[in-house]
């Protein structure tokens, strides 16, 4: 069933007007996805001189980067689905307390151990923070223009938040040391967290069923696998025997976790919900718009710095010009979906930043490839930022207040796989290539080609028409 799209109303199209409770709401609510974003970047730059301080070896370096990603990806999901049998506010006032908690461990760390066991108990409280805090999110803003902007500007902040990372990392490093990066999340936890309690409301859940177990540890073991496979891959390809292992073991999980909630009466995720258009369809959306502009990024930085010769520096400010137009982005894009609908937002915005990046392509050794690199990228990021906060809008509208941290749990799960798998697909064809500008340029080629045809594929599975949307659920006739 095919429903008309007409232009909205005038009024329809203001931006809507918020309290000022609810603008507290959304600083502490985006406040922590910031802090949890930052924390995704902050500290790569900081490696090296982390390494030489606490004497770990260059190939145990990754484990600073893996024992974040494992948990934050792995228990996202089943976190969301706990936050909405248990009480939302419960768990991210909870999550908010161990990432503070962690954080300062791992800024006080002694030796390499305390230290990953710091960096794991903040991917442990990312956890917890994300699908819940997007959850609260989605549940105190009506779905609507108020939802639109309080998802748009959490985009916008998720999107600076790793931008602003990469360039504060290098920043605080050199100036006050490895350490002072995750003083910074101690700070921004002892911030939010004290605001949280009196603000946030607690989520109610009327007849709550038993959490599925044989779910749980299907789709949570399936995701820390699959983390685990992807994000080794990165650093030392597909070879290694427990990258193939993990991942042959990962998906099988995942296979298993399909099986078992087909046959659950109160599944952890809700198969009819996988179903619907909007989320299936969605997801796969926000999938390719972070795995490939990730892998952009990635191979961006190597190009400016090891290509064109830039310091750390200047590419941070190459970095610092998307990170404004994306903020910028951020503010219109709520009512460009509010004009166009998210669906025709999504399409869009994937067919930009496919376009954009098929610009990169031009890029060579001359000194003017940096003014195209410049643009190219932070025009590709306002369209990535769009379909951000499109897909976002689009998984989580008409979704029951009791399901949406279900909903919002798939969103940052896709996000985490997204950031994940993108450079071990790609990237290493650029640090494997005999010539990095050759490798870069391949990339580049791919990607765009897989954003593109996401883009036709998107537009044709939520079957998005010039005068019509379809709204029915993948199973619906």
């Amino acid at each position: 069933m095919a429903i008309d799209t007409k232009s909205p109303a005038p009024d329809s199209l203001d931006t809507p007007r918020l309290s000022t409770r609810d603008k507290l709401v959304l600083f502490v609510l985006c406040a922590a996805q910031f802090m949890v974003a930052l924390d995704f970047s902050v500290l790569n730059v900081a490696l090296p001189v982390l390494g030489a301080d606490l004497g770990m070896s260059q190939s145990a370096l990754q484990w600073a980067v893996t024992a974040f990603a494992l948990p934050s990806g792995g228990f996202l999901l089943l976190f969301g689905r706990i936050g909405d049998l248990y009480g939302r506010r419960k768990l991210f006032l909870s999550g908010l307390a161990l990432f503070g908690a962690a954080s300062l461990l791992a800024t006080l760390a002694w030796d390499p151990a305390s230290f990953l066991a710091g960096r794991a108990l903040q991917g442990l409280g990312a956890a917890a923070i994300v699908p819940t805090g997007m959850s609260l999110l989605t549940t105190t803003f009506p779905e609507g223009p108020a939802r639109d902007r309080a998802l748009g500007i959490s985009g916008t902040l998720l999107s600076l938040g790793f931008t602003i990372g990469m360039v504060a990392g290098g920043t605080l490093t050199d100036t006050l040391g490895w350490r002072s990066t995750m003083g910074l999340l101690t700070v921004f936890a002892l911030i939010v967290l004290p605001l949280a309690p009196g603000l946030l409301p607690e989520s109610r859940t009327p007849d709550r069923p038993r959490l599925d177990i044989p779910g749980a540890i299907t789709v949570t073991g399936g995701l820390l696998s699959l983390i685990y496979a992807l994000s080794t891959a990165a650093d030392h390809g597909f070879a290694r025997p427990d990258v193939i292992t993990t991942l042959i073991t990962g998906l099988l999980l995942l296979a298993a976790f399909v099986t078992v909630e087909s046959r659950t009466q109160a599944p952890l995720v809700s198969l009819p919900m996988l179903r619907r258009r909007t989320v299936a369809w969605g997801n796969i959306g926000g999938l390719v718009t972070f795995s490939m502009m990730s892998t952009v990024v990635f191979v961006l930085t190597l190009y400016l710095q090891e290509v064109l010769d830039l310091s750390a520096f200047e590419t941070g400010l190459v970095f610092g010009v998307q990170g404004v137009l994306s903020a910028v982005a951020g503010t219109y894009a709520p009512k460009v979906i509010g004009r166009f609908g998210p669906r025709r937002t999504l399409v869009g915005s994937l067919v930009g930043q496919g376009a954009l990046i098929a610009a990169l392509l031009g890029l060579d050794t001359g000194s003017w490839s940096v003014w195209l690199a410049t643009a190219a990228v932070s025009l590709a990021s306002m369209c990535h930022l769009g379909a951000i906060i499109s897909y976002g809008v689009t998984v989580t509208s008409g979704v029951p207040d009791a399901e949406q941290g279900l909903a919002t749990g798939l969103v940052t799960s896709t996000q985490q796989v997204g950031l994940t798998i993108g450079i071990p697909l790609l990237g290493v064809l650029a640090t494997t290539s005999h010539d990095l500008l050759t490798g870069v340029h391949t990339v580049l080629a791919l990607d765009a080609v897989i954003v593109l045809a996401a883009a036709v594929l998107v537009a044709t599975g939520l079957r998005v028409r010039s005068g019509a949307v379809e709204a029915e659920p993948l199973g619906a006739r």
